[in-house]
């Protein structure tokens, strides 16, 4: 069974129960000790998908490559930065109750069985697994009615993926009689491709397309955003995002590479209509909540472009594109989740005025975030859209290559927007914002330093999304 290949996850589930039982024991501070637990499982869980050996687990279930190594530290590490930013933010908003880290790390549990999934039915699992604990966070504000709203979007529209996504599985498994990766890349690598097969990868795609809000499956993303707690919201952005992007190559470019004549024209046309809404609905919105979401929109558009080539230079284009936007994301949500005036949190874009003149540093960083994702160089945010665009063209995709570069044009529109309202527009008359804490102080100077230094010497990375590319292709 080879079952301690799956180590790494068995340790974090086994916490996460550990921690569920501690939490249970009323004490003062239990929502700080669990979230510090749950962050020290998730990096001890890190340090365990590093030491981990290749190969395939749990009757062919679980498979454990370099890809999946790359994708699981991101994750891990997105979903640790994720928790920090909550710590202030919950106890202010009378929101430090144990189940919340509790919960996200069973959603990262999901995530690393997303991402090692080799087989139909464990992709199913790990989404279930990943999507139950989020649809509850996401309303984790219960007497707020904007959060119950999300929740229920969330849910609602979820379960509809779901249903897409299981019926896709069911075509592809009564077709090719089987729901293992190998066994279906054997199937299909000669000619004569059931019409069935290409309609159930159509409905996978399609539920896949959801968990990572593309176009046209996008419309949960900004409501549920802008309702939901705003920790919670950068979390959504950031480690549930890079699993479902993981999983989506996965699936794509692992049982059915040999179909991706049918599968490419699907993932065009969203990466298309992505990199359009984003580039143009974000322009209209005050709330900056609602703004981050269609920015998210955007730039997945702009990470499915890499995955579209269906080429070496694509994927790993794409892995560097989706290590660079979680940690600006989460950079500027460090940002965000900070912004109180007189203890009440804010979130319209005009809150923003005057902040270069009452606390330039936060300005300062914002604005780091804010050109990184406009794609302003030498920012990282640059090297990412660079590395995406030379893969289109280097594969023939000059409409993608093109569309891409005039919508990061049209997206600094409304990215620049917030750095103008920073540093030239009046304080309101509320008073000037609150300072931010010194944990949010050292994660937001952490992503800053990333984007700012990434150009110095970006060769480690992208020496290990090299080969996480080459095992996934291999």
């Amino acid at each position: 069974m080879n079952w301690h290949l799956a180590l790494p996850e068995i340790v974090l589930a086994c916490s996460g129960l550990l921690i569920l039982l501690v939490g249970v024991i009323p004490k003062k501070d239990t929502f700080f000790g669990c979230t510090m637990a749950v962050i020290g499982a998730l990096l001890l869980a890190a340090v365990l998908v590093i030491a981990q050996p290749e190969g395939t687990a749990l009757g062919g279930l679980y498979v454990a490559d370099a890809f999946s190594a790359f994708m699981k530290v991101l994750a891990l590490g997105g979903a640790a930065l994720g928790l920090m930013l909550s710590l202030d933010y919950n106890a202010k908003e009378g929101l430090d109750r144990f189940e919340f880290p509790v919960l996200a790390l069973f959603a990262t549990v999901g995530m690393m069985v997303m991402i090692s999934a080799n087989d139909l039915m464990a992709v199913y699992m790990g989404l279930e697994l990943l999507s139950l604990p989020l649809y509850v966070i996401a309303a984790f504000d219960r007497d707020n009615g904007r959060s119950a709203e999300a929740g229920l979007k969330y849910f609602v529209l979820g379960a509809l993926a779901s249903g897409l996504l299981l019926y896709g599985i069911s075509l592809v498994y009564g077709f090719a009689g089987t729901t293992n990766f190998d066994r279906l890349a054997d199937a299909f690598s000669g000619a004569g491709v059931p019409t069935g097969v290409v309609v159930g990868l159509v409905f996978v795609t399609a539920g896949l397309a959801f968990k990572v809000s593309a176009v046209p499956f996008h419309m949960w993303t900004p409501d549920v955003y802008e309702g939901a707690p705003t920790p919670v919201t950068a979390f959504f952005a950031a480690a549930p995002k890079v699993a479902a992007i993981a999983l989506l190559a996965r699936v794509l470019l692992g049982p059915f590479g040999d179909l991706a004549a049918q599968w490419q024209q699907v993932i065009v046309l969203c990466s298309l209509g992505s990199m359009l809404l984003g580039g143009f609905a974000a322009i209209g919105q005050r709330n900056i909540k609602r703004l981050m979401a269609y920015s998210s929109i955007g730039h997945v558009g702009y990470a499915l472009m890499g995955l579209a080539v269906a080429s070496d230079e694509g994927l790993r284009g794409l892995i560097i594109y989706i290590l660079i936007y979680m940690i600006m994301n989460i950079g500027a949500f460090a940002v965000l989740v900070g912004l109180r005036r007189q203890g009440r949190a804010v979130e319209r874009i005009e809150d923003l005025s005057g902040l270069a003149a009452t606390d330039l540093p936060r300005a300062l960083w914002m604005t780091v975030f804010m050109f990184s994702m406009a794609g302003i160089p030498p920012l990282a945010g640059f090297f990412g859209k660079l590395y995406v665009f030379l893969a289109a063209v280097q594969g023939g995709f000059w409409t993608l290559a093109v569309v891409g570069v005039l919508t990061s044009v049209v997206s600094a529109y409304y990215y620049l927007r917030i750095v103008k309202v920073m540093f030239f527009d009046e304080a309101p008359a509320e008073g000037r914002l609150d300072p931010s804490t010194a944990g949010l102080g050292v994660v937001t100077a952490a992503t800053g330093i990333f984007n700012l230094v990434f150009c110095l010497y970006p060769a480690p990375l992208l020496l290990a999304a090299a080969a996480a590319a080459a095992a996934l292709l291999g």
